[in-house]
Protein backbone atom coordinates (compact mmCIF):
# COMPACT_ATOMS: atom_id res chain seq x y z
CA UNK A 1 0.00 0.00 0.00
CA UNK A 2 1.39 3.52 -0.61
CA UNK A 3 1.05 6.28 1.63
CA UNK A 4 -1.52 8.21 -0.49
CA UNK A 5 -4.07 5.37 0.04
CA UNK A 6 -3.70 5.40 3.73
CA UNK A 7 -6.88 6.64 5.94
CA UNK A 8 -6.38 9.80 8.51
CA UNK A 9 -6.10 7.41 11.18
CA UNK A 10 -3.69 5.07 9.57
CA UNK A 11 -1.67 7.54 8.65
CA UNK A 12 -1.43 9.54 11.97
CA UNK A 13 -0.53 6.23 13.72
CA UNK A 14 2.38 5.83 11.67
CA UNK A 15 3.59 9.34 11.72
CA UNK A 16 3.51 9.14 15.69
CA UNK A 17 5.31 5.76 15.86
CA UNK A 18 7.80 7.08 13.46
CA UNK A 19 6.97 4.26 10.36
CA UNK A 20 5.82 7.19 8.13
CA UNK A 21 7.31 10.37 8.16
CA UNK A 22 5.24 13.73 7.18
CA UNK A 23 7.29 14.18 4.19
CA UNK A 24 7.06 10.46 2.74
CA UNK A 25 3.49 11.23 2.92
CA UNK A 26 3.49 14.49 1.69
CA UNK A 27 5.68 13.62 -1.27
CA UNK A 28 3.55 10.57 -2.07
CA UNK A 29 -0.05 12.34 -2.11
CA UNK A 30 1.83 15.17 -4.46
CA UNK A 31 2.45 12.30 -6.82
CA UNK A 32 -1.06 11.02 -6.94
CA UNK A 33 -2.34 14.58 -7.67
CA UNK A 34 0.79 14.77 -10.65
CA UNK A 35 -0.58 11.17 -11.74
CA UNK A 36 -4.35 11.79 -11.63
CA UNK A 37 -5.20 15.67 -11.55
CA UNK A 38 -4.73 15.93 -14.75
CA UNK A 39 -8.02 13.72 -15.56
CA UNK A 40 -9.63 14.83 -12.33
CA UNK A 41 -9.37 18.49 -12.08
CA UNK A 42 -10.57 18.64 -8.21
CA UNK A 43 -7.99 21.11 -7.63
CA UNK A 44 -7.97 25.17 -8.25
CA UNK A 45 -4.31 25.40 -7.25
CA UNK A 46 -1.92 23.28 -5.67
CA UNK A 47 1.27 24.54 -3.54
CA UNK A 48 3.78 21.86 -3.38
CA UNK A 49 6.71 23.33 -2.47
CA UNK A 50 5.46 24.64 -0.34
CA UNK A 51 3.61 21.82 1.32
CA UNK A 52 6.90 19.75 0.89
CA UNK A 53 8.31 22.67 3.50
CA UNK A 54 5.49 22.18 6.08
CA UNK A 55 6.57 18.39 5.57
CA UNK A 56 9.45 19.05 6.70
CA UNK A 57 9.12 20.88 9.86
CA UNK A 58 6.37 18.37 10.54
CA UNK A 59 8.76 15.90 10.79
CA UNK A 60 11.29 18.35 12.69
CA UNK A 61 8.94 18.90 15.02
CA UNK A 62 8.02 15.61 15.45
CA UNK A 63 11.42 14.34 16.07
CA UNK A 64 12.00 16.59 18.62
CA UNK A 65 8.90 16.17 20.36
CA UNK A 66 6.74 18.51 19.28
CA UNK A 67 3.86 16.43 18.41
CA UNK A 68 0.43 18.35 17.97
CA UNK A 69 -1.76 15.38 17.74
CA UNK A 70 -3.12 13.40 15.09
CA UNK A 71 -3.19 15.80 11.85
CA UNK A 72 -0.05 16.42 12.61
CA UNK A 73 1.91 16.15 9.40
CA UNK A 74 -1.13 15.12 7.34
CA UNK A 75 -1.79 16.68 4.03
CA UNK A 76 -5.70 18.13 3.31
CA UNK A 77 -7.28 19.99 0.76
CA UNK A 78 -9.58 22.84 1.36
CA UNK A 79 -12.80 23.91 -0.45
CA UNK A 80 -11.85 27.15 -2.45
CA UNK A 81 -14.51 29.25 -0.15
CA UNK A 82 -12.39 28.93 2.70
CA UNK A 83 -9.89 31.58 3.65
CA UNK A 84 -6.20 31.26 3.66
CA UNK A 85 -3.75 34.02 4.21
CA UNK A 86 -2.06 34.59 1.39
CA UNK A 87 -3.87 32.31 -0.73
CA UNK A 88 -6.37 33.36 -3.06
CA UNK A 89 -10.27 32.32 -2.64
CA UNK A 90 -11.65 32.47 -6.00
CA UNK A 91 -15.10 30.68 -5.30
CA UNK A 92 -14.00 29.21 -8.56
CA UNK A 93 -15.65 32.34 -9.97
CA UNK A 94 -14.31 35.04 -12.22
CA UNK A 95 -16.03 37.08 -10.04
CA UNK A 96 -13.34 36.81 -7.19
CA UNK A 97 -10.12 35.98 -9.53
CA UNK A 98 -8.09 38.86 -7.93
CA UNK A 99 -9.23 38.08 -4.08
CA UNK A 100 -6.42 37.14 -1.87
CA UNK A 101 -6.94 36.33 1.70
CA UNK A 102 -5.05 38.87 4.16
CA UNK A 103 -5.81 36.42 7.31
CA UNK A 104 -6.40 32.55 7.80
CA UNK A 105 -9.87 31.39 8.01
CA UNK A 106 -11.21 30.13 11.61
CA UNK A 107 -10.86 26.76 10.46
CA UNK A 108 -7.98 26.89 8.30
CA UNK A 109 -6.54 28.14 11.45
CA UNK A 110 -7.66 25.48 13.51
CA UNK A 111 -6.31 22.55 11.38
CA UNK A 112 -2.81 24.57 10.82
CA UNK A 113 -2.43 24.60 14.80
CA UNK A 114 -3.51 21.00 14.83
CA UNK A 115 -0.35 20.26 12.37
CA UNK A 116 -2.60 19.72 8.95
CA UNK A 117 -0.70 20.32 5.64
CA UNK A 118 -2.17 22.58 2.73
CA UNK A 119 -1.74 20.62 0.05
CA UNK A 120 -4.04 23.27 -1.91
CA UNK A 121 -7.49 24.88 -2.73
CA UNK A 122 -10.38 22.35 -4.46
CA UNK A 123 -12.71 23.19 -6.78
CA UNK A 124 -16.39 24.77 -5.87
CA UNK A 125 -19.59 25.02 -8.12
CA UNK A 126 -19.25 29.06 -8.61
CA UNK A 127 -19.92 30.51 -5.11
CA UNK A 128 -21.02 27.04 -3.89
CA UNK A 129 -24.74 27.58 -5.63
CA UNK A 130 -24.98 24.46 -7.72
CA UNK A 131 -24.87 20.58 -7.09
CA UNK A 132 -22.53 19.38 -9.80
CA UNK A 133 -19.08 21.27 -9.30
CA UNK A 134 -18.91 21.12 -13.29
CA UNK A 135 -14.94 21.50 -13.71
CA UNK A 136 -14.72 17.90 -11.60
CA UNK A 137 -15.27 14.83 -12.87
CA UNK A 138 -16.49 12.06 -10.45
CA UNK A 139 -13.56 9.64 -9.22
CA UNK A 140 -15.59 6.86 -10.48
CA UNK A 141 -16.25 7.15 -13.50
CA UNK A 142 -15.19 10.81 -15.51
CA UNK A 143 -18.45 10.86 -17.60
CA UNK A 144 -20.43 11.46 -14.71
CA UNK A 145 -20.93 14.07 -11.98
CA UNK A 146 -18.93 14.63 -8.78
CA UNK A 147 -21.73 16.44 -6.79
CA UNK A 148 -21.34 19.51 -5.57
CA UNK A 149 -20.61 21.74 -4.31
CA UNK A 150 -17.83 20.54 -2.57
CA UNK A 151 -16.80 18.31 -5.49
CA UNK A 152 -13.17 19.11 -5.72
CA UNK A 153 -12.92 18.00 -1.65
CA UNK A 154 -14.49 14.73 -2.21
CA UNK A 155 -12.84 13.55 -5.25
CA UNK A 156 -9.58 14.91 -3.78
CA UNK A 157 -10.06 12.63 -0.85
CA UNK A 158 -12.09 9.29 -3.15
CA UNK A 159 -9.19 9.87 -5.46
CA UNK A 160 -5.90 9.76 -2.80
CA UNK A 161 -4.83 13.31 -3.73
CA UNK A 162 -6.00 14.13 -0.33
CA UNK A 163 -5.87 12.79 2.87
CA UNK A 164 -9.05 14.44 3.81
CA UNK A 165 -10.76 17.98 3.15
CA UNK A 166 -13.05 20.21 4.24
CA UNK A 167 -16.41 21.91 2.41
CA UNK A 168 -19.24 23.44 2.96
CA UNK A 169 -22.72 22.32 3.30
CA UNK A 170 -25.52 24.56 2.31
CA UNK A 171 -28.17 22.58 0.58
CA UNK A 172 -25.89 19.35 1.32
CA UNK A 173 -22.89 20.49 -0.57
CA UNK A 174 -20.67 18.18 1.75
CA UNK A 175 -22.93 15.20 1.62
CA UNK A 176 -24.04 15.07 -1.89
CA UNK A 177 -20.11 14.51 -3.47
CA UNK A 178 -19.21 12.48 -0.52
CA UNK A 179 -22.60 10.10 -1.58
CA UNK A 180 -21.37 10.32 -4.83
CA UNK A 181 -17.65 9.34 -4.61
CA UNK A 182 -18.04 6.63 -2.13
CA UNK A 183 -16.38 8.69 1.34
CA UNK A 184 -17.65 9.95 4.35
CA UNK A 185 -19.25 13.61 4.86
CA UNK A 186 -20.22 15.20 7.92
CA UNK A 187 -22.56 18.60 8.24
CA UNK A 188 -21.99 19.61 11.68
CA UNK A 189 -24.95 21.27 13.83
CA UNK A 190 -25.66 24.46 12.87
CA UNK A 191 -22.96 26.34 14.67
CA UNK A 192 -20.73 24.20 15.55
CA UNK A 193 -17.87 24.57 13.37
CA UNK A 194 -16.92 28.51 13.15
CA UNK A 195 -17.23 29.51 9.60
CA UNK A 196 -15.24 33.28 10.42
CA UNK A 197 -13.12 33.46 6.73
CA UNK A 198 -15.59 30.78 4.38
CA UNK A 199 -17.68 32.44 1.52
CA UNK A 200 -20.99 32.62 2.09
CA UNK A 201 -24.19 31.18 0.06
CA UNK A 202 -26.53 31.26 2.70
CA UNK A 203 -25.75 32.57 6.61
CA UNK A 204 -28.45 30.54 7.98
CA UNK A 205 -27.67 27.46 5.82
CA UNK A 206 -24.21 27.47 5.80
CA UNK A 207 -22.00 24.86 7.53
CA UNK A 208 -18.43 23.77 7.53
CA UNK A 209 -17.24 20.50 7.50
CA UNK A 210 -15.02 17.53 6.55
CA UNK A 211 -15.08 14.82 4.10
CA UNK A 212 -12.67 11.60 4.78
CA UNK A 213 -12.44 8.10 3.71
CA UNK A 214 -13.97 6.72 7.24
CA UNK A 215 -15.55 7.59 10.17
CA UNK A 216 -13.03 7.36 12.52
CA UNK A 217 -11.40 10.02 10.29
CA UNK A 218 -14.11 12.48 10.23
CA UNK A 219 -13.84 12.33 14.03
CA UNK A 220 -10.84 13.74 14.42
CA UNK A 221 -11.29 16.30 12.06
CA UNK A 222 -14.45 17.44 13.76
CA UNK A 223 -12.42 17.47 17.08
CA UNK A 224 -10.01 19.86 15.89
CA UNK A 225 -12.48 22.20 14.29
CA UNK A 226 -15.66 22.57 16.63
CA UNK A 227 -15.88 25.35 19.05
CA UNK A 228 -17.00 28.46 19.68
CA UNK A 229 -15.63 31.87 17.71
CA UNK A 230 -17.29 34.51 18.34
CA UNK A 231 -16.72 36.24 14.88
CA UNK A 232 -19.25 33.84 13.73
CA UNK A 233 -22.45 35.32 15.10
CA UNK A 234 -23.64 31.94 14.90
CA UNK A 235 -21.03 30.20 16.69
CA UNK A 236 -22.19 27.92 19.92
CA UNK A 237 -20.35 27.49 22.81
CA UNK A 238 -20.31 24.30 22.87
CA UNK A 239 -18.13 21.91 25.05
CA UNK A 240 -14.76 20.95 23.88
CA UNK A 241 -15.39 17.09 22.97
CA UNK A 242 -13.28 14.22 21.66
CA UNK A 243 -15.71 12.74 19.16
CA UNK A 244 -13.78 9.42 18.52
CA UNK A 245 -16.34 7.01 18.60
CA UNK A 246 -14.51 3.77 19.80
CA UNK A 247 -13.98 0.37 18.64
CA UNK A 248 -17.51 -0.71 19.62
CA UNK A 249 -20.42 -2.52 17.15
CA UNK A 250 -22.93 -3.08 20.09
CA UNK A 251 -25.27 -0.47 19.33
CA UNK A 252 -27.74 -2.26 21.82
CA UNK A 253 -30.59 -0.10 22.81
CA UNK A 254 -30.20 2.33 20.30
CA UNK A 255 -33.04 3.56 18.16
CA UNK A 256 -33.06 4.38 15.05
CA UNK A 257 -35.97 5.90 12.88
CA UNK A 258 -36.66 4.52 9.32
CA UNK A 259 -39.16 6.89 7.58
CA UNK A 260 -42.06 5.52 6.04
CA UNK A 261 -42.40 8.60 3.56
CA UNK A 262 -40.25 11.44 1.62
CA UNK A 263 -37.20 9.94 1.59
CA UNK A 264 -37.87 6.62 0.23
CA UNK A 265 -40.09 8.36 -2.43
CA UNK A 266 -38.69 8.43 -5.65
CA UNK A 267 -35.94 6.47 -5.29
CA UNK A 268 -33.33 4.31 -7.56
CA UNK A 269 -34.17 0.58 -6.80
CA UNK A 270 -30.52 0.23 -6.33
CA UNK A 271 -30.16 3.07 -3.80
CA UNK A 272 -32.95 1.75 -1.70
CA UNK A 273 -32.01 -1.67 -1.67
CA UNK A 274 -28.21 -0.77 -0.56
CA UNK A 275 -29.49 1.73 2.27
CA UNK A 276 -32.30 -0.57 3.38
CA UNK A 277 -29.83 -3.58 3.39
CA UNK A 278 -27.23 -1.12 5.72
CA UNK A 279 -30.03 -0.81 8.02
CA UNK A 280 -30.82 -4.36 8.29
CA UNK A 281 -27.03 -4.20 9.51
CA UNK A 282 -27.69 -1.49 12.09
CA UNK A 283 -30.63 -3.95 13.44
CA UNK A 284 -28.02 -6.80 13.22
CA UNK A 285 -25.68 -5.41 15.60
CA UNK A 286 -28.68 -4.24 18.18
CA UNK A 287 -30.25 -1.25 17.55
CA UNK A 288 -34.15 -1.36 17.25
CA UNK A 289 -35.61 0.05 14.33
CA UNK A 290 -38.54 2.46 14.86
CA UNK A 291 -40.88 3.93 11.28
CA UNK A 292 -41.27 7.32 11.91
CA UNK A 293 -43.41 10.13 9.08
CA UNK A 294 -40.90 12.76 8.20
CA UNK A 295 -43.07 16.22 8.55
CA UNK A 296 -44.40 18.97 6.56
CA UNK A 297 -42.21 17.08 3.68
CA UNK A 298 -44.53 19.21 0.81
CA UNK A 299 -42.61 22.36 2.39
CA UNK A 300 -39.05 21.79 2.44
CA UNK A 301 -37.67 22.40 -0.72
CA UNK A 302 -40.05 25.98 -0.64
CA UNK A 303 -38.54 26.40 2.38
CA UNK A 304 -34.88 25.55 1.41
CA UNK A 305 -35.45 27.98 -1.33
CA UNK A 306 -37.11 30.11 0.12
CA UNK A 307 -34.36 31.21 2.70
CA UNK A 308 -31.24 30.23 0.18
CA UNK A 309 -32.30 32.53 -2.65
CA UNK A 310 -32.53 35.82 -1.02
CA UNK A 311 -29.84 35.07 1.41
CA UNK A 312 -27.52 34.65 -1.30
CA UNK A 313 -29.10 37.66 -3.70
CA UNK A 314 -28.44 40.20 -0.96
CA UNK A 315 -24.39 38.91 -0.14
CA UNK A 316 -24.10 39.48 -4.03
CA UNK A 317 -25.91 42.55 -4.20
CA UNK A 318 -23.02 44.70 -5.56
CA UNK A 319 -21.25 42.66 -7.54
CA UNK A 320 -24.37 41.48 -9.35
CA UNK A 321 -25.05 44.92 -10.12
CA UNK A 322 -21.59 45.63 -11.29
CA UNK A 323 -20.21 42.92 -13.35
CA UNK A 324 -22.77 39.88 -14.04
CA UNK A 325 -21.20 39.22 -16.75
CA UNK A 326 -18.23 37.88 -14.66
CA UNK A 327 -21.13 35.10 -13.07
CA UNK A 328 -21.59 31.78 -14.73
CA UNK A 329 -25.44 31.84 -16.34
CA UNK A 330 -26.60 28.83 -14.15
CA UNK A 331 -25.75 30.97 -11.09
CA UNK A 332 -26.92 34.56 -12.27
CA UNK A 333 -29.91 33.48 -12.94
CA UNK A 334 -30.80 32.18 -9.67
CA UNK A 335 -29.11 35.38 -8.09
CA UNK A 336 -31.51 37.27 -10.46
CA UNK A 337 -34.09 35.54 -9.26
CA UNK A 338 -33.84 36.41 -5.83
CA UNK A 339 -34.03 39.80 -6.35
CA UNK A 340 -37.93 39.14 -7.23
CA UNK A 341 -38.66 37.51 -4.25
CA UNK A 342 -40.40 39.41 -1.53
CA UNK A 343 -39.25 39.84 2.16
CA UNK A 344 -42.90 37.95 2.65
CA UNK A 345 -41.74 35.63 1.26
CA UNK A 346 -38.90 34.88 3.66
CA UNK A 347 -41.19 35.20 6.38
CA UNK A 348 -42.92 32.70 5.37
CA UNK A 349 -39.77 30.38 4.89
CA UNK A 350 -38.70 31.41 8.09
CA UNK A 351 -41.86 30.65 9.81
CA UNK A 352 -41.58 27.62 8.15
CA UNK A 353 -38.85 26.36 9.26
CA UNK A 354 -39.54 27.15 12.83
CA UNK A 355 -41.97 24.93 12.46
CA UNK A 356 -39.85 22.16 10.95
CA UNK A 357 -37.39 22.31 13.89
CA UNK A 358 -39.97 22.07 16.10
CA UNK A 359 -41.17 19.06 14.44
CA UNK A 360 -38.35 17.52 13.96
CA UNK A 361 -37.54 18.16 17.68
CA UNK A 362 -40.53 16.26 18.52
CA UNK A 363 -39.21 13.11 16.28
CA UNK A 364 -35.80 12.86 17.60
CA UNK A 365 -36.98 12.54 20.69
CA UNK A 366 -38.41 9.45 20.15
CA UNK A 367 -35.43 8.40 18.43
CA UNK A 368 -31.90 8.51 18.51
CA UNK A 369 -30.42 8.40 14.70
CA UNK A 370 -33.07 8.70 11.64
CA UNK A 371 -31.26 6.63 8.47
CA UNK A 372 -31.67 6.92 5.12
CA UNK A 373 -30.87 7.65 1.44
CA UNK A 374 -28.58 10.45 1.10
CA UNK A 375 -29.32 11.39 -2.16
CA UNK A 376 -31.96 9.19 -4.65
CA UNK A 377 -29.84 8.46 -7.21
CA UNK A 378 -26.24 7.35 -7.99
CA UNK A 379 -23.65 9.99 -10.23
CA UNK A 380 -25.76 11.26 -12.97
CA UNK A 381 -23.95 11.33 -16.30
CA UNK A 382 -22.50 15.14 -17.25
CA UNK A 383 -24.93 16.08 -19.35
CA UNK A 384 -27.77 14.54 -17.68
CA UNK A 385 -30.33 17.46 -17.12
CA UNK A 386 -33.38 15.44 -16.02
CA UNK A 387 -34.58 11.68 -13.93
CA UNK A 388 -37.90 10.56 -14.76
CA UNK A 389 -39.05 7.93 -12.13
CA UNK A 390 -41.28 5.15 -12.59
CA UNK A 391 -44.18 6.63 -12.06
CA UNK A 392 -43.93 9.27 -14.93
CA UNK A 393 -42.40 11.67 -12.77
CA UNK A 394 -39.44 14.14 -14.14
CA UNK A 395 -37.34 15.80 -11.85
CA UNK A 396 -34.11 17.76 -12.73
CA UNK A 397 -31.07 16.20 -11.34
CA UNK A 398 -30.11 19.01 -9.29
CA UNK A 399 -33.48 18.91 -7.66
CA UNK A 400 -33.10 15.08 -7.02
CA UNK A 401 -29.67 15.51 -5.30
CA UNK A 402 -30.68 18.13 -2.69
CA UNK A 403 -34.18 16.94 -2.32
CA UNK A 404 -33.54 14.13 0.76
CA UNK A 405 -30.37 16.46 1.98
CA UNK A 406 -31.93 19.96 2.44
CA UNK A 407 -33.96 19.08 5.42
CA UNK A 408 -30.71 18.64 7.73
CA UNK A 409 -30.04 22.29 6.39
CA UNK A 410 -33.19 23.74 7.28
CA UNK A 411 -33.54 22.06 11.06
CA UNK A 412 -29.63 22.66 11.28
CA UNK A 413 -29.70 18.73 13.12
CA UNK A 414 -26.37 17.15 12.38
CA UNK A 415 -25.94 14.92 9.48
CA UNK A 416 -23.74 12.18 8.07
CA UNK A 417 -23.41 10.22 4.85
CA UNK A 418 -21.84 7.18 4.84
CA UNK A 419 -20.72 4.45 1.84
CA UNK A 420 -23.20 1.86 2.15
CA UNK A 421 -22.50 -0.15 -1.50
CA UNK A 422 -21.98 0.71 -5.65
CA UNK A 423 -24.41 -0.35 -7.96
CA UNK A 424 -24.58 -2.49 -10.73
CA UNK A 425 -21.94 0.37 -12.93
CA UNK A 426 -19.88 0.73 -9.72
CA UNK A 427 -21.03 3.86 -9.01
CA UNK A 428 -21.04 4.41 -4.53
CA UNK A 429 -24.10 4.55 -2.81
CA UNK A 430 -24.40 6.59 0.58
CA UNK A 431 -26.68 6.26 3.37
CA UNK A 432 -27.27 9.38 5.68
CA UNK A 433 -28.00 9.68 9.26
CA UNK A 434 -29.24 12.38 11.28
CA UNK A 435 -29.42 13.01 14.60
CA UNK A 436 -30.27 15.19 17.49
CA UNK A 437 -28.83 19.32 17.51
CA UNK A 438 -25.01 18.30 19.44
CA UNK A 439 -25.39 14.82 18.85
CA UNK A 440 -22.08 14.18 16.90
CA UNK A 441 -21.25 11.71 18.71
CA UNK A 442 -24.15 9.41 18.55
CA UNK A 443 -24.05 9.58 14.47
CA UNK A 444 -19.68 9.00 14.50
CA UNK A 445 -20.77 5.95 16.89
CA UNK A 446 -23.48 4.35 14.60
CA UNK A 447 -21.68 5.24 11.46
CA UNK A 448 -18.24 3.62 12.73
CA UNK A 449 -20.41 0.83 13.91
CA UNK A 450 -21.43 0.30 10.39
CA UNK A 451 -18.51 0.35 8.72
CA UNK A 452 -16.39 -2.08 10.93
CA UNK A 453 -18.42 -4.58 9.68
CA UNK A 454 -17.71 -3.70 5.93
CA UNK A 455 -14.51 -4.95 3.51
CA UNK A 456 -12.20 -2.33 3.53
CA UNK A 457 -12.58 0.71 1.55
CA UNK A 458 -10.96 0.99 -1.74
CA UNK A 459 -9.79 4.33 -3.65
CA UNK A 460 -11.09 5.02 -6.67
CA UNK A 461 -9.36 3.46 -9.53
CA UNK A 462 -9.27 6.81 -11.56
CA UNK A 463 -8.67 6.18 -15.34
Amino acid sequence: MQPYELSLVAAADAIRSRQLSPVELVDSVLGRIEQVEPLLDAYVAVAAEQARRAARAAEHDAVHGRYRGPLHGVPMGLKDLIDVAGWATTASSRVRADHRAQADSAVAARLTAAGAILLGKTHTHEFAYGLTTPQTKNAWDRGRIAGGSSGGSAVAVAAGTATFSLGTDTGGSIRVPAALNGVVGLKPTYGLVPRHGVTSLSWSLDHVGPITRTVEDAALVLTALAGHDPRDPASLAAPAVDYRPGAGTDLTGLRIGVPRTYYFDHLDAQVEAAVRRAIGQLEDLGARLVEIDIPMTRYIQPTQWGLMVPEATAYHERTLRTVPELYQADVRILLEAGELMTAGDYLRAQRSRTLMRQEWARILETVDVIAAPTVPITAAAADQATVTWPDGTVEGVSDALVRLSAPANITGVPALSIPVGHDSAGMPIGMQLLGRPLGERTLLRVGHAHEQTQPARMLAQVA
